[in-house]
């Protein structure tokens, strides 16, 4: 991923040497004035409690009900193991509009299976001689998934019923015509739970439905005066056109769903006055940012420690080799479009700066030394990168840093490339796990990036980097 002496890549639009180029920033700086000021305080979640309560009722109903319906009693301590079991194991709560429970009841009934079972082991492992008979858990099992089920669909009947008095008030966002069809549509079906009350459209009004907003200060009104709560972007178009004011919405608090008005439907996705959507999470690193941090610090930390005699050894054999200047940094793009300098060690020498910062990556293996053609190949080169993730510049998982050079030409011809920005950068990827390292389609992990950020989770990461260590054994270079 150097940027070395080099072709330049196929695709590419060329710029004029005159001028060089300028890091950009891709992304709107916090408070400019780009956007909506849209209100800080977020609008109240619905309370994870009333689900709670109900699946730790469910659980100490079964006390009372096993010892009449199987005969036997069960032990304070066990309660309390199935009790938490339950708790620790509860379905999170639907993602759709309007909650359900008939959507969540094979989860609800398989994790009470998986509660019940897996305290009934660790029973007989504490206490041999008061092992659950097959009946006891059996039975259990069956009264706490009845009982859960009955007080979680009065939970959710309350939610359903407050939604049709208080419908979320939402803006639709999209080309005109066919956004004021999509309001149209959710008017007419209140049980959705949603009330469009506007349109953020640029073009001439395509129906009566609900107003056209084509300002910011419209904008903000809209959001404050009738507290939106949700967003519907209901063209593909307007992920990318209204990209900053998708996220900003977001940041506020609302719910942005992505709606299909053309009956193309989404695999496996929810449903919104029968249009098919999915919800889009512009910030899903803010909810495990501290486990992601936290992994990033203990297996950069170790892997430094660990790695450092390698490091020495790679540094004083580049020195007598190649000459001074071990280390090469360049500037890079991470999060939020802000640049860092990122650390390699050197394998190739570019003609001048201005080459090394506007010609893509190609390696020249037959211009390098063996022993540099040797670190490229089993990606020794970027383990100085572990330091660049123990500062908090990068991520261990995240999507590759660019140049600001070819962020921005990247920018204005791959829709959504910018949006890999929202999350911070990272030494391996999803897109890189895919075989998408050197000169490959930027299309493709433009793509595999989005789809990252959009699914992340802890445990993505922790797999991304078990195959990424595989590959190791496999190097190909990069």
């Amino acid at each position: 991923m150097t940027a070395e002496r080099t072709v330049p890549s196929p695709g590419v639009p060329p710029r004029d040497r005159d001028h060089g180029f300028s890091p950009v920033s891709v992304m709107p700086p916090r408070g400019a004035d780009t956007g909506p000021r849209l209100p800080a305080a977020r609008p109240r979640p619905a309370s994870p409690v009333p689900l709670l309560v109900a699946d730790a009722t469910a659980a100490v109903a079964v006390a009372s009900a096993v010892p009449v319906l199987a005969g036997a009693r069960l032990h304070p301590l066990l309660i309390a193991l199935l009790i938490g079991a339950s708790l620790l194991s509860r379905p999170r709560d639907p993602r759709s509009p309007v909650p359900g429970l008939l959507e969540e009841l094979p989860a609800v009934c398989g994790r009470i299976a998986v509660a019940w079972l897996a305290t009934a082991a660790l029973w007989a492992a504490l206490r041999p001689q008061d092992a659950l008979s097959a009946g006891t858990v059996l039975t259990g099992l069956a009264v706490q998934a009845a009982a859960g089920c009955a007080l979680r669909a009065a939970v959710h009947g309350r939610r359903r019923a407050a939604l049709l008095r208080h419908p979320h008030a939402a803006l639709v966002v999209g080309p005109v015509a066919t956004a004021q069809r999509v309001a149209a549509a959710v008017l007419r079906h209140p049980r959705c739970g949603v009330r469009p009350v506007g349109v953020v459209a640029d073009g001439p009004d395509g129906g009566d439905a609900v107003p056209v907003l084509r300002t910011d200060e419209e904008v903000d009104r809209a959001v404050i005066q009738n507290g939106v709560r949700a967003v519907l972007a209901v063209h593909p178009s307007a992920r990318t056109e209204h990209g900053p004011l998708l996220r900003a919405l977001a940041e506020s608090g609302c719910v942005v769903w992505e709606v299909d008005a053309d009956s193309a439907p989404y695999p496996a996705r929810e449903r919104l006055a029968g249009f098919s959507c999915r919800r889009l999470d512009f910030a899903p690193v803010l909810e495990g940012g501290i486990g992601k941090r936290l992994l990033d610090i203990l297996v950069s930390g170790t892997l430094l420690l660990l790695v450092s005699p390698l490091l020495l050894v790679c540094a004083v054999t580049l020195r007598i080799s190649d000459g001074p200047g071990v280390v090469f940094r360049q500037e890079r793009i991470g999060r939020n479009g802000r640049p860092f300098t990122l650390l390699k060690f050197r394998t190739h020498r570019p003609v001048d700066e201005h080459e090394s910062a506007t010609r893509w990556s190609v390696a020249n293996e037959h211009e390098m030394r063996r022993f540099c053609r040797m670190l490229r190949r089993t990606s020794l080169d970027e383990l100085l990168q572990l330091w660049n993730v123990l500062r908090g510049d990068m991520s261990l998982v995240g999507p590759r840093p660019e140049r600001p050079y070819f962020v921005t030409q990247f920018s204005q011809t791959y829709p959504g490339y910018a949006a890999r920005h929202r999350m911070r950068t990272g030494i391996t990827g999803l897109a890189q796990v895919h075989g998408l390292r050197g000169d490959t389609s930027i299309e493709d992990r433009c793509r595999f990036d989005n789809a990252y950020i959009d699914d992340w989770s802890l445990w993505q990461d922790i797999c991304i980097l078990l195959r990424t260590a595989a590959t190791l054994v496999r190097p190909t270079g990069s």
